[in-house]
Protein backbone atom coordinates (compact mmCIF):
# COMPACT_ATOMS: atom_id res chain seq x y z
CA UNK A 1 0.00 0.00 0.00
CA UNK A 2 1.44 3.48 -0.45
CA UNK A 3 1.82 6.11 1.90
CA UNK A 4 -0.66 8.17 0.30
CA UNK A 5 -3.14 5.73 1.08
CA UNK A 6 -2.33 5.50 4.69
CA UNK A 7 -2.04 9.32 5.49
CA UNK A 8 -5.64 9.64 3.79
CA UNK A 9 -6.81 7.62 7.01
CA UNK A 10 -7.57 10.25 9.69
CA UNK A 11 -9.89 11.06 12.58
CA UNK A 12 -13.40 12.48 12.57
CA UNK A 13 -13.63 15.45 15.05
CA UNK A 14 -15.01 13.91 17.54
CA UNK A 15 -12.31 11.49 17.84
CA UNK A 16 -9.72 14.76 17.54
CA UNK A 17 -11.58 16.39 20.68
CA UNK A 18 -11.45 13.06 23.06
CA UNK A 19 -7.92 12.38 22.29
CA UNK A 20 -6.63 15.75 23.76
CA UNK A 21 -8.92 14.56 27.11
CA UNK A 22 -5.22 12.38 27.51
CA UNK A 23 -6.45 11.33 31.40
CA UNK A 24 -9.93 10.80 33.11
CA UNK A 25 -11.45 8.36 35.36
CA UNK A 26 -13.95 5.52 35.47
CA UNK A 27 -16.23 5.19 38.19
CA UNK A 28 -17.53 1.37 39.30
CA UNK A 29 -20.24 1.74 41.80
CA UNK A 30 -23.49 0.25 42.37
CA UNK A 31 -25.55 -2.51 44.46
CA UNK A 32 -22.50 -5.22 43.95
CA UNK A 33 -20.56 -2.59 46.17
CA UNK A 34 -22.48 -2.25 49.03
CA UNK A 35 -21.98 -6.57 49.05
CA UNK A 36 -18.09 -6.24 48.71
CA UNK A 37 -18.46 -8.15 45.29
CA UNK A 38 -16.88 -7.71 41.70
CA UNK A 39 -20.10 -8.82 39.88
CA UNK A 40 -23.85 -9.31 40.96
CA UNK A 41 -26.20 -11.45 39.68
CA UNK A 42 -29.21 -9.30 39.26
CA UNK A 43 -30.99 -10.67 42.35
CA UNK A 44 -29.82 -8.35 44.55
CA UNK A 45 -32.25 -6.29 47.41
CA UNK A 46 -32.56 -3.20 46.65
CA UNK A 47 -32.65 -2.31 50.37
CA UNK A 48 -28.85 -2.38 50.40
CA UNK A 49 -28.03 0.84 48.55
CA UNK A 50 -28.13 3.56 50.31
CA UNK A 51 -24.73 5.34 50.26
CA UNK A 52 -25.38 8.40 52.89
CA UNK A 53 -21.87 10.24 52.36
CA UNK A 54 -21.68 10.14 48.67
CA UNK A 55 -21.06 13.65 47.34
CA UNK A 56 -20.47 13.73 43.16
CA UNK A 57 -18.76 17.50 43.77
CA UNK A 58 -16.23 15.47 46.09
CA UNK A 59 -15.78 13.25 43.82
CA UNK A 60 -15.43 15.44 40.86
CA UNK A 61 -12.71 18.18 43.28
CA UNK A 62 -10.60 14.83 43.25
CA UNK A 63 -10.42 13.90 39.79
CA UNK A 64 -9.89 17.58 38.87
CA UNK A 65 -6.86 17.99 41.29
CA UNK A 66 -5.44 14.28 39.85
CA UNK A 67 -4.70 15.93 36.66
CA UNK A 68 -8.09 14.11 35.08
CA UNK A 69 -9.98 15.92 32.11
CA UNK A 70 -13.41 13.80 32.29
CA UNK A 71 -15.29 11.02 34.27
CA UNK A 72 -17.61 7.97 33.24
CA UNK A 73 -20.02 6.23 35.05
CA UNK A 74 -21.29 3.05 35.26
CA UNK A 75 -24.86 4.35 35.04
CA UNK A 76 -25.10 0.03 34.62
CA UNK A 77 -23.22 -3.16 35.35
CA UNK A 78 -24.27 -6.45 34.40
CA UNK A 79 -26.18 -6.88 37.17
CA UNK A 80 -28.83 -4.93 35.73
CA UNK A 81 -28.69 -1.98 38.66
CA UNK A 82 -29.72 1.69 37.55
CA UNK A 83 -28.26 4.38 38.97
CA UNK A 84 -31.06 6.25 37.70
CA UNK A 85 -34.47 6.17 37.85
CA UNK A 86 -34.81 4.16 33.95
CA UNK A 87 -38.46 3.71 33.04
CA UNK A 88 -37.10 0.08 31.54
CA UNK A 89 -36.57 -1.58 34.91
CA UNK A 90 -37.29 -1.73 38.63
CA UNK A 91 -34.20 -2.09 39.58
CA UNK A 92 -32.92 1.01 39.69
CA UNK A 93 -32.17 3.94 42.28
CA UNK A 94 -35.75 4.60 42.40
CA UNK A 95 -36.44 2.07 44.81
CA UNK A 96 -33.63 1.95 47.05
CA UNK A 97 -33.60 3.62 50.45
CA UNK A 98 -31.00 6.42 49.05
CA UNK A 99 -32.32 9.64 49.09
CA UNK A 100 -35.45 8.32 49.92
CA UNK A 101 -36.07 6.72 46.70
CA UNK A 102 -35.64 10.25 44.51
CA UNK A 103 -31.72 9.81 44.13
CA UNK A 104 -30.16 10.10 40.55
CA UNK A 105 -26.46 9.62 40.65
CA UNK A 106 -26.27 10.12 36.89
CA UNK A 107 -27.59 13.50 37.11
CA UNK A 108 -25.83 14.58 40.24
CA UNK A 109 -22.50 13.44 38.78
CA UNK A 110 -22.93 14.89 35.39
CA UNK A 111 -24.03 17.82 36.43
CA UNK A 112 -21.10 18.46 38.82
CA UNK A 113 -18.54 17.22 35.80
CA UNK A 114 -19.77 19.91 33.50
CA UNK A 115 -19.87 22.78 36.51
CA UNK A 116 -15.88 22.04 36.79
CA UNK A 117 -15.46 21.68 33.43
CA UNK A 118 -14.97 18.03 33.06
CA UNK A 119 -16.06 15.68 30.42
CA UNK A 120 -19.00 13.31 31.29
CA UNK A 121 -19.33 9.64 30.00
CA UNK A 122 -21.45 6.98 30.42
CA UNK A 123 -20.82 2.80 30.77
CA UNK A 124 -24.16 1.00 30.17
CA UNK A 125 -23.58 -2.76 29.98
CA UNK A 126 -25.64 -4.57 27.13
CA UNK A 127 -25.79 -7.54 29.42
CA UNK A 128 -28.41 -7.36 31.99
CA UNK A 129 -28.59 -10.54 34.41
CA UNK A 130 -31.87 -8.66 35.53
CA UNK A 131 -33.79 -7.79 32.92
CA UNK A 132 -36.36 -10.93 31.96
CA UNK A 133 -36.58 -9.78 28.35
CA UNK A 134 -32.33 -10.47 27.89
CA UNK A 135 -31.91 -13.28 25.54
CA UNK A 136 -35.20 -12.72 23.60
CA UNK A 137 -33.75 -10.93 20.78
CA UNK A 138 -35.84 -7.67 19.88
CA UNK A 139 -37.77 -7.32 23.21
CA UNK A 140 -34.27 -6.74 25.12
CA UNK A 141 -32.96 -4.54 22.30
CA UNK A 142 -35.90 -2.27 22.97
CA UNK A 143 -35.32 -2.27 26.67
CA UNK A 144 -31.71 -1.55 26.19
CA UNK A 145 -32.27 1.36 23.66
CA UNK A 146 -34.71 2.81 25.77
CA UNK A 147 -32.32 2.85 28.51
CA UNK A 148 -29.75 4.16 26.19
CA UNK A 149 -31.67 7.28 25.22
CA UNK A 150 -32.98 8.39 28.66
CA UNK A 151 -28.93 8.41 29.28
CA UNK A 152 -28.15 10.40 26.08
CA UNK A 153 -31.36 13.23 26.30
CA UNK A 154 -31.22 13.33 30.17
CA UNK A 155 -27.50 14.45 30.89
CA UNK A 156 -26.19 17.38 28.85
CA UNK A 157 -23.40 16.13 27.10
CA UNK A 158 -21.53 13.27 26.60
CA UNK A 159 -18.29 12.97 25.68
CA UNK A 160 -17.80 8.96 25.44
CA UNK A 161 -20.30 5.72 25.15
CA UNK A 162 -18.34 2.90 26.57
CA UNK A 163 -19.80 -0.37 25.37
CA UNK A 164 -18.60 -3.60 27.52
CA UNK A 165 -18.17 -6.92 25.20
CA UNK A 166 -19.21 -9.18 28.47
CA UNK A 167 -22.06 -11.56 26.64
CA UNK A 168 -23.68 -13.94 29.20
CA UNK A 169 -26.58 -15.79 29.99
CA UNK A 170 -29.94 -14.33 30.66
CA UNK A 171 -32.41 -15.89 33.37
CA UNK A 172 -33.90 -17.60 30.60
CA UNK A 173 -30.81 -19.42 29.72
CA UNK A 174 -30.68 -17.48 26.30
CA UNK A 175 -27.53 -15.27 25.29
CA UNK A 176 -28.38 -11.95 23.49
CA UNK A 177 -27.08 -11.08 20.36
CA UNK A 178 -27.06 -7.37 20.49
CA UNK A 179 -27.68 -4.88 17.65
CA UNK A 180 -24.86 -2.84 17.92
CA UNK A 181 -25.69 -1.06 14.12
CA UNK A 182 -28.83 0.12 15.90
CA UNK A 183 -27.13 1.06 18.99
CA UNK A 184 -25.19 3.44 17.10
CA UNK A 185 -27.21 5.20 15.03
CA UNK A 186 -29.03 5.89 18.27
CA UNK A 187 -26.03 7.61 19.64
CA UNK A 188 -24.87 9.32 16.38
CA UNK A 189 -28.24 10.88 16.55
CA UNK A 190 -28.99 12.06 20.23
CA UNK A 191 -25.26 12.49 20.80
CA UNK A 192 -22.88 13.32 17.37
CA UNK A 193 -20.03 14.49 19.46
CA UNK A 194 -19.39 11.37 21.39
CA UNK A 195 -17.21 8.71 20.82
CA UNK A 196 -18.29 4.70 21.01
CA UNK A 197 -15.48 2.93 22.52
CA UNK A 198 -14.58 -0.44 22.52
CA UNK A 199 -17.40 -2.79 21.21
CA UNK A 200 -17.75 0.93 18.92
CA UNK A 201 -16.11 2.17 16.09
CA UNK A 202 -13.91 5.02 17.51
CA UNK A 203 -12.21 4.00 20.30
CA UNK A 204 -10.18 1.00 21.04
CA UNK A 205 -9.70 -1.12 23.67
CA UNK A 206 -5.70 -1.46 24.06
CA UNK A 207 -6.46 -5.55 24.40
CA UNK A 208 -5.52 -6.06 28.42
CA UNK A 209 -6.46 -4.30 32.03
CA UNK A 210 -2.80 -4.55 33.27
CA UNK A 211 -1.77 -1.38 31.95
CA UNK A 212 0.12 -2.79 29.15
CA UNK A 213 1.53 -0.32 25.92
CA UNK A 214 2.73 -1.32 22.82
CA UNK A 215 6.42 0.23 22.26
CA UNK A 216 4.78 1.58 18.78
CA UNK A 217 1.08 2.73 19.24
CA UNK A 218 -0.31 2.99 15.48
CA UNK A 219 -4.04 4.54 15.25
CA UNK A 220 -4.04 3.42 11.93
CA UNK A 221 -5.24 -0.16 11.84
CA UNK A 222 -7.16 -2.80 9.86
CA UNK A 223 -10.23 -2.08 9.86
CA UNK A 224 -11.50 -5.36 10.89
CA UNK A 225 -10.57 -4.58 14.40
CA UNK A 226 -13.70 -2.82 14.69
CA UNK A 227 -15.26 -5.61 15.50
CA UNK A 228 -12.32 -7.41 17.53
CA UNK A 229 -14.15 -7.01 21.21
CA UNK A 230 -17.74 -7.48 19.52
CA UNK A 231 -17.71 -11.24 19.20
CA UNK A 232 -20.18 -13.06 21.58
CA UNK A 233 -17.84 -16.07 21.52
CA UNK A 234 -14.75 -13.93 22.92
CA UNK A 235 -16.58 -12.31 25.41
CA UNK A 236 -15.91 -12.12 29.10
CA UNK A 237 -18.76 -14.60 31.70
CA UNK A 238 -17.86 -14.66 34.51
CA UNK A 239 -15.37 -12.25 36.53
CA UNK A 240 -11.79 -13.79 36.48
CA UNK A 241 -8.45 -12.18 37.25
CA UNK A 242 -6.82 -14.29 34.44
CA UNK A 243 -9.31 -12.57 32.07
CA UNK A 244 -8.36 -9.23 33.40
CA UNK A 245 -4.76 -9.86 31.73
CA UNK A 246 -6.01 -11.76 29.13
CA UNK A 247 -5.01 -9.58 26.01
CA UNK A 248 -7.56 -9.23 22.67
CA UNK A 249 -6.24 -7.11 19.74
CA UNK A 250 -2.85 -8.30 20.76
CA UNK A 251 -0.96 -8.14 18.22
CA UNK A 252 2.23 -6.17 19.40
CA UNK A 253 2.36 -4.69 15.64
CA UNK A 254 -0.99 -3.69 15.01
CA UNK A 255 -0.19 -0.75 12.14
CA UNK A 256 3.17 -0.62 10.48
CA UNK A 257 3.66 -0.77 7.05
CA UNK A 258 4.79 -4.49 7.27
CA UNK A 259 1.48 -5.15 9.24
CA UNK A 260 -0.60 -3.49 6.71
CA UNK A 261 1.40 -4.59 3.97
CA UNK A 262 -1.41 -7.34 3.23
CA UNK A 263 -4.19 -4.60 2.58
CA UNK A 264 -4.69 -2.75 -1.05
CA UNK A 265 -7.04 -0.01 0.21
CA UNK A 266 -7.47 2.54 2.61
CA UNK A 267 -11.19 1.45 3.00
CA UNK A 268 -9.72 -1.17 4.54
CA UNK A 269 -8.08 0.64 7.34
CA UNK A 270 -9.27 2.37 10.37
CA UNK A 271 -8.60 5.52 12.60
CA UNK A 272 -9.00 3.58 15.73
CA UNK A 273 -7.04 5.02 18.59
CA UNK A 274 -5.96 3.23 21.97
CA UNK A 275 -7.45 3.69 25.06
CA UNK A 276 -5.57 2.11 28.35
CA UNK A 277 -8.40 1.07 30.94
CA UNK A 278 -6.89 0.35 34.45
CA UNK A 279 -7.82 0.23 37.94
CA UNK A 280 -6.05 2.20 40.77
CA UNK A 281 -7.00 -1.13 42.75
CA UNK A 282 -7.15 -4.97 41.88
CA UNK A 283 -10.69 -4.64 41.39
CA UNK A 284 -13.00 -2.53 39.80
CA UNK A 285 -15.70 -2.18 42.52
CA UNK A 286 -14.28 -1.50 46.45
CA UNK A 287 -13.58 -4.43 48.35
CA UNK A 288 -12.02 -3.14 51.91
CA UNK A 289 -9.58 -5.99 51.68
CA UNK A 290 -7.70 -3.90 48.90
CA UNK A 291 -7.31 -0.82 51.16
CA UNK A 292 -3.19 -1.81 51.32
CA UNK A 293 -3.58 -2.61 47.74
CA UNK A 294 -3.68 1.05 46.26
CA UNK A 295 -1.47 1.80 43.42
CA UNK A 296 0.77 4.97 44.56
CA UNK A 297 1.20 8.28 42.77
CA UNK A 298 4.60 7.13 41.65
CA UNK A 299 3.36 3.93 39.90
CA UNK A 300 0.19 5.93 38.48
CA UNK A 301 2.55 8.87 37.04
CA UNK A 302 4.70 5.65 35.43
CA UNK A 303 1.73 4.45 33.76
CA UNK A 304 0.25 8.05 32.25
CA UNK A 305 3.87 8.44 30.49
CA UNK A 306 3.36 5.22 29.23
CA UNK A 307 -0.01 5.48 27.78
CA UNK A 308 -1.03 8.98 27.42
CA UNK A 309 2.82 9.32 26.43
CA UNK A 310 2.62 6.51 23.57
CA UNK A 311 -0.43 7.35 21.80
CA UNK A 312 -3.08 6.20 24.11
CA UNK A 313 -6.14 8.07 26.23
CA UNK A 314 -5.71 6.55 30.20
CA UNK A 315 -9.02 5.49 31.88
CA UNK A 316 -8.15 5.08 35.77
CA UNK A 317 -11.16 3.22 37.61
CA UNK A 318 -11.45 4.95 41.10
CA UNK A 319 -14.14 2.72 42.75
CA UNK A 320 -16.18 4.64 45.42
CA UNK A 321 -16.59 3.22 49.54
CA UNK A 322 -20.20 1.85 50.37
CA UNK A 323 -20.68 5.27 52.11
CA UNK A 324 -20.19 6.80 48.56
CA UNK A 325 -16.38 8.20 49.90
CA UNK A 326 -13.85 7.63 48.22
CA UNK A 327 -11.11 6.06 50.31
CA UNK A 328 -8.34 8.17 51.67
CA UNK A 329 -5.51 6.41 50.28
CA UNK A 330 -7.00 6.32 47.00
CA UNK A 331 -7.23 9.87 47.75
CA UNK A 332 -3.55 10.50 48.64
CA UNK A 333 -2.43 8.39 45.69
CA UNK A 334 -4.44 10.84 43.33
CA UNK A 335 -3.88 14.09 44.86
CA UNK A 336 0.07 13.68 44.60
CA UNK A 337 -0.25 12.17 41.34
CA UNK A 338 -1.79 15.84 40.47
CA UNK A 339 1.32 17.25 41.46
CA UNK A 340 3.74 15.14 39.20
CA UNK A 341 1.24 15.86 36.27
CA UNK A 342 1.71 19.53 36.79
CA UNK A 343 4.72 20.31 35.06
CA UNK A 344 3.21 17.88 32.03
CA UNK A 345 -0.04 20.34 32.21
CA UNK A 346 0.87 23.37 32.02
CA UNK A 347 3.13 25.56 30.31
CA UNK A 348 6.66 26.44 31.97
CA UNK A 349 8.73 29.09 30.95
CA UNK A 350 12.28 28.43 31.91
CA UNK A 351 11.45 25.59 29.13
CA UNK A 352 10.80 27.87 26.20
CA UNK A 353 13.41 27.45 23.77
CA UNK A 354 13.76 28.74 19.88
CA UNK A 355 12.96 26.14 17.29
CA UNK A 356 14.93 26.31 13.78
CA UNK A 357 13.96 24.06 10.97
CA UNK A 358 15.90 22.32 8.47
CA UNK A 359 13.40 23.50 5.77
CA UNK A 360 9.55 24.25 5.75
CA UNK A 361 6.95 23.71 3.63
CA UNK A 362 6.46 27.18 1.19
CA UNK A 363 3.66 27.94 2.94
CA UNK A 364 4.86 28.29 6.51
CA UNK A 365 7.24 31.27 7.79
CA UNK A 366 9.59 31.25 10.75
CA UNK A 367 6.91 32.94 13.44
CA UNK A 368 4.69 30.16 12.75
CA UNK A 369 7.23 27.34 13.38
CA UNK A 370 8.07 29.38 16.67
CA UNK A 371 4.29 29.51 17.65
CA UNK A 372 3.46 25.65 17.12
CA UNK A 373 0.30 26.69 19.18
CA UNK A 374 -3.06 25.93 18.64
CA UNK A 375 -3.90 25.09 14.31
CA UNK A 376 0.02 25.47 14.30
CA UNK A 377 1.95 22.74 12.72
CA UNK A 378 5.56 22.18 10.89
CA UNK A 379 5.79 20.46 8.20
CA UNK A 380 9.23 20.16 6.37
CA UNK A 381 10.09 20.85 2.34
CA UNK A 382 8.86 17.91 -0.29
CA UNK A 383 12.36 17.53 -1.44
CA UNK A 384 13.89 17.12 2.90
CA UNK A 385 14.99 13.50 3.11
CA UNK A 386 16.06 13.50 6.34
CA UNK A 387 14.19 16.48 8.28
CA UNK A 388 14.88 17.99 11.49
CA UNK A 389 14.44 20.68 14.20
CA UNK A 390 16.24 21.82 16.74
CA UNK A 391 15.44 23.46 20.17
CA UNK A 392 17.63 26.02 21.58
CA UNK A 393 17.63 27.41 25.03
CA UNK A 394 18.65 30.58 26.20
CA UNK A 395 20.62 29.02 29.31
CA UNK A 396 22.11 25.39 29.94
CA UNK A 397 18.49 23.77 31.47
CA UNK A 398 18.54 20.29 32.96
CA UNK A 399 16.12 17.69 31.12
CA UNK A 400 14.56 14.16 31.52
CA UNK A 401 11.68 14.58 29.28
CA UNK A 402 11.01 15.28 26.04
CA UNK A 403 7.48 15.83 24.51
CA UNK A 404 6.60 15.73 21.15
CA UNK A 405 2.84 15.62 19.25
CA UNK A 406 1.88 15.29 16.08
CA UNK A 407 -0.75 17.00 13.86
CA UNK A 408 -3.19 13.66 14.07
CA UNK A 409 -5.56 15.90 11.47
CA UNK A 410 -3.38 15.37 8.75
CA UNK A 411 -2.82 11.50 10.05
CA UNK A 412 -0.08 9.46 12.05
CA UNK A 413 3.56 9.87 10.02
CA UNK A 414 6.55 9.66 12.01
CA UNK A 415 7.67 6.02 11.95
CA UNK A 416 12.00 6.59 13.38
CA UNK A 417 13.31 9.33 14.84
CA UNK A 418 16.58 10.17 16.81
CA UNK A 419 17.12 12.43 19.89
CA UNK A 420 20.39 14.61 19.93
CA UNK A 421 21.70 16.96 22.75
CA UNK A 422 24.47 19.29 22.46
CA UNK A 423 27.48 18.79 24.24
CA UNK A 424 30.66 20.42 24.14
CA UNK A 425 29.55 22.11 21.05
CA UNK A 426 28.96 18.13 19.58
CA UNK A 427 25.37 16.73 19.17
CA UNK A 428 25.24 13.21 21.44
CA UNK A 429 22.69 10.35 20.62
CA UNK A 430 19.90 10.95 23.36
CA UNK A 431 17.42 8.75 22.09
CA UNK A 432 15.84 6.85 19.56
CA UNK A 433 11.98 6.69 19.08
CA UNK A 434 9.42 4.90 16.55
CA UNK A 435 5.74 6.25 16.45
CA UNK A 436 4.22 9.62 17.94
CA UNK A 437 0.69 10.21 17.31
CA UNK A 438 -1.09 12.42 19.50
CA UNK A 439 1.83 12.60 22.00
CA UNK A 440 5.20 10.98 22.75
CA UNK A 441 6.74 11.68 26.42
CA UNK A 442 10.57 10.26 25.93
CA UNK A 443 12.44 9.79 29.31
CA UNK A 444 15.94 10.51 28.71
CA UNK A 445 19.22 10.51 30.68
CA UNK A 446 19.48 13.18 33.50
CA UNK A 447 21.03 15.67 31.36
CA UNK A 448 21.37 19.76 30.89
CA UNK A 449 21.95 20.90 27.28
CA UNK A 450 22.05 24.37 25.75
CA UNK A 451 20.58 22.75 22.57
CA UNK A 452 18.43 19.40 21.69
CA UNK A 453 17.86 18.29 17.77
CA UNK A 454 15.54 15.79 16.47
CA UNK A 455 15.70 14.44 13.05
CA UNK A 456 13.17 12.26 11.18
CA UNK A 457 14.63 9.19 9.45
CA UNK A 458 11.67 7.23 8.69
CA UNK A 459 8.05 8.87 7.87
CA UNK A 460 4.97 8.47 5.96
CA UNK A 461 5.05 11.23 3.05
CA UNK A 462 6.39 14.02 5.94
CA UNK A 463 6.48 14.40 9.31
CA UNK A 464 3.72 16.87 10.88
CA UNK A 465 4.61 18.22 14.10
CA UNK A 466 2.82 20.18 16.75
CA UNK A 467 4.71 20.16 19.85
CA UNK A 468 8.19 19.85 20.48
CA UNK A 469 9.29 20.62 24.39
CA UNK A 470 11.10 19.30 27.43
CA UNK A 471 10.34 18.86 31.17
CA UNK A 472 12.62 18.09 34.14
CA UNK A 473 10.27 15.88 36.31
CA UNK A 474 10.43 14.43 39.90
CA UNK A 475 10.15 10.41 38.94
Amino acid sequence: MEVEELTAVRPSYRQVEWQKLAFYGFIHFGITTMMNREWGNGSESLTVFDPQALDCQAWVALFKRSGMKGVILTCKHHDGFCLWPSNYSQQTVAHTPWREGKGDLVKELSEACHEAGLAFGIYLSPWDQHAPSYGTGQAYDEVYVGQLTELLTQYGEITEVWLDGANGEGPNGKRQFYDWQRYYRQIRQLQPNAVIAVCGPDVRWIGNEAGHTRENEWSVVPRELLDAEKTAKKSQQTDTTAFRKTMTSTEADLGSRFALAKYTSRKELAWYPAEVNLSIRPGWFYHPEEDDQVKSAETLFSLYRRTVGGNATFLLNVPPMPDGRIHPKDQQSLTQLGQYLKPLQEDLPQYQGYLKASSQNADWDQDCLQQLAGESYWQPAASDREPWLTLTFPQPTRINTVILQEEIRKSQRVERAVLYYEKADKDCFLAEIGTVGHQKIIDVADITTKRLKIVFLAYRQYPTIKKFYVRYLEK
